[in-house]
């Protein structure tokens, strides 16, 4: 599932070596706020929300003040950047529009530097608007390459790498941008002050458009406080907001905690992950902002019961139990719960059916029955894929890599977190779900693609110790004949494309709104923090703890 779907044994022998894979510690303290904590959080809250509508007016007045292009592009790119922007939706749409039709017709006719160019491209890509890549010809020389003195220039060398991750298929000179940036960042944080330095480090590690917005926001609000001469106005309304919406995710995070206790899963499924706190994570990663928090509700339900289902078939279950309950699920009725053969499953198919129902009402109530419809139905086209997955490993049997990838991309679960994701959205409508049930997006193609890869990547090492047959890196060596080495190489290339693919799909005119596709997007950037290295939802308190910590624990310092 988005990558913690993994195979392991599935013959009563295996039950008690596999829970042991589950053993890393979760993350749950973070859930739980101390006594008496509710009341002072409303107060801070309330007093937050105070200030932050008296710098919005001043910021809204300074969108639609009479202006330089050039600095209306830059005060909407630190909006973006320090996560404050969708506070100004409107505002920053109305001022794109009319900017997009003056400054693609000029931009050759404009002696702007590198850092400006790169920064006008980043902003309206970012926003969907089609800026044509050969804006960046004239940093060129005679000989077709970036010319040299460019390295000087580390804002501008920075901005121009931030550029080339909007790239889409067949734009070979954002590729090029990419290699000459990454060769002279990497040099240059060497020579650089330590802000410099981290700064460098951090885009090369994880740039922008990649990272999920909260961590990015909370990371960019300390590096433009150490600028020589940042925008008071706006760092102080990123601070303010971004505490004001870090005590609501706590609100939230602390009922949903209660209730994923009220569920007794650790009495029922000793096997199963306790990730509340993880998967509610990944919920303000796809949409952090406050009009969204019955969404993050909703969705931290759904992924925590698909979470326990992934463990039983991942950790625990027989094969021959796995097969009783995919049937169950195939009927989706309360009479199949006394023809499972175990109490646990029946304990799971149960609370299945419980949360899927507390949800189908809260969006019946909207008149959105449909997404809890396809929700179900793509639910049970998982477990089959699950199944599938486990009878290769109780039968030994290593598939060749397209066999293995046709069954890989539906049990990653992608499409099915997607409208996870898009149950509490309003602006989700049945056009939307209709979108998700044809599937022949590119940007629902890639999503696969990515949620797939990112896992098969990180987690192959530990798929090597124990043994198993059928995982993606072994079935692609076995039928191309290739080292490890090669075949991650070659997940690596197509992850570009499937990233290069998403941004294709996210310009205008678009087939879903704008909203839908930054959740996609959105869903990407988390696959990316959570899985980029390793296998960040099974190994959370190595990986996520720290990012966990300054989003939905840590404020920021604010001095009066």
């Amino acid at each position: 599932m988005l990558g913690f779907h993994k195979l392991n044994g599935c013959s009563s022998p295996a039950r008690l070596s596999a829970v042991g894979k589950h053993s890393p510690r979760s993350l749950s303290s973070f859930g739980r706020l101390p006594s008496g904590y509710m009341g002072r959080l409303f107060h801070e809250f309330e007093s937050l929300s105070r200030q932050v509508e008296v710098l919005k007016k001043k910021v809204k007045d300074m969108l639609s003040a009479p202006s330089d292009q050039v600095e209306k592009i830059f005060l909407i790119n630190s909006l973006c950047r320090l996560g404050v922007s969708y506070n100004f939706e409107n505002e920053i749409e109305e001022q794109l529009r009319s900017l997009f039709v003056s400054l693609s017709k000029h931009m050759d006719d404009k002696d702007y530097d590198l850092e400006t160019v790169a920064s006008i491209f980043q902003v309206f890509r970012l926003h969907g608007y089609r800026m044509r890549c050969d804006v960046f010809n004239k940093f060129k020389d005679g000989g077709g390459d970036f010319k040299e003195v460019l390295a000087t220039d580390v804002k501008g060398i920075v901005s121009l790498y931030e550029a080339s991750q909007f790239r889409i298929n067949g734009e070979n000179i954002l590729d090029e941008a990419l290699v000459f940036t990454t060769k002279h960042l990497e040099s240059l944080a060497d020579q650089s002050s330590p802000y410099l330095r981290e700064y460098i480090g951090n885009a090369l590690n994880r740039p922008y458009h990649k990272g999920m917005l909260r961590v990015e926001a909370r990371q960019y609000i300390t590096f433009y406080e150490k600028e020589e001469s940042p925008n008071e106005t706006l760092l102080k309304l990123a601070k303010y907001d971004f505490n004001r919406v870090q005590l609501l995710h706590q609100q939230e995070l602390s009922i949903l905690t209660s209730w994923s206790k009220d569920l007794n899963i650790a009495s029922q499924l000793s096997y199963a992950r306790n990730r509340t706190v993880e998967i509610f994570f990944w919920a303000v990663g796809f949409y952090f902002e406050p009009r969204y928090a019955r969404a993050r509700n909703i969705f931290t339900k759904l992924l925590i019961i698909l979470g326990f289902i992934d463990d039983t078939y991942d950790a625990y279950g027989t094969f021959e139990e796995l097969q009783c309950f995919t049937d169950a699920i195939q009927r989706w009725d309360i009479s199949s719960l006394d023809q499972l053969p175990a109490d646990y499953l029946k304990f799971l198919y149960g609370a299945l059916l419980n949360v899927y129902d507390e949800v189908d009402r809260m969006v019946s109530m909207d008149g959105r029955c449909y997404s809890m419809s396809f929700t179900k139905d793509e639910l049970k086209k998982i477990v089959i894929s699950y199944l599938v997955e486990a009878q290769w490993t109780h039968e030994g049997y290593m598939p060749t890599f397209d066999e293995y990838l046709d069954i890989a991309l539906h049990s990653s679960a992608a499409i099915l977190v997607i409208a996870e994701v898009l149950v509490g959205m309003e602006e989700a409508d049945a056009n939307v779900f209709e979108w998700l049930r044809n599937g022949d997006s590119k940007s629902l193609a890639a999503i696969k693609i990515i949620a797939r890869l990112y896992d098969d990547i990180a987690t192959n090492e530990d798929e090597e110790k124990r043994g198993l047959v059928a995982c993606g890196i072994k079935c692609y060596m076995k039928q191309y004949g290739v080292s490890k080495e090669e075949a991650i190489e070659e997940f690596r290339k197509r992850l570009v494309i499937a990233w290069n693919e998403l941004n294709e799909d996210h310009m205008r005119p678009t087939t879903v709104p704008m909203q839908i596709l930054n959740r996609v997007l959105n869903i990407a950037c988390v696959i990316d923090l959570t899985y980029k290295d390793e296998d960040g939802f099974t190994m959370s308190e190595k990986i996520l703890k720290d990012h966990i910590s300054k989003v939905l624990v840590e404020p920021i310092p604010i001095c009066e």
